[in-house]
């Protein structure tokens, strides 16, 4: 046995670890109790403010409090704000893709096109069958 595991045997190191655990889950649970807070609408600034210093006051307590009262929910708040997220994502891409414009939109684009003399009238003809292709 060497000296350096005499003086710190294998049980204390586990137990070291177990508290390393314990805090990072502790401080990830605070992050997810007060990043559900502040990004509820529904809930005023007062409120806000009022549980805030009670979990930074009372931790424990105050972490257990909210769960127990308004955690309820946490989870469908949670998928809530995935799915607007989400949908605005693909409200975005469809608003900027050329897939969705109607043909007369895209045959009005290759005319505009044609009319300044960025294409010529060959690759507005075949725009204008792509255009009009089902």
């Amino acid at each position: 046995m060497t000296l350096a595991s005499a003086e710190y045997p294998f049980l204390e190191l586990m137990w070291t670890m177990l508290v390393f655990f314990c805090w990072v889950a502790w401080f990830w649970l605070l992050f997810v109790v007060l990043g559900d807070l502040y990004r509820r609408p529904d809930v005023s600034g007062w409120s806000k403010v009022a549980w805030t210093l009670l979990v930074i006051v009372l931790p424990f307590l105050g972490v257990l409090l909210y769960l127990g009262t308004q955690g309820r929910h946490l989870g469908e708040r949670r998928r809530a704000r995935e799915l607007d997220a989400q949908r605005r994502f693909e409200d975005y891409v469809r608003s900027v893709s050329t897939a969705d414009r109607t043909g007369a939109a895209q045959i009005a684009e290759a005319r505009r096109l044609l009319d300044q003399g960025v294409i010529d009238d060959e690759e507005y003809q075949a725009l204008k069958r792509k255009a009009l292709a089902p």
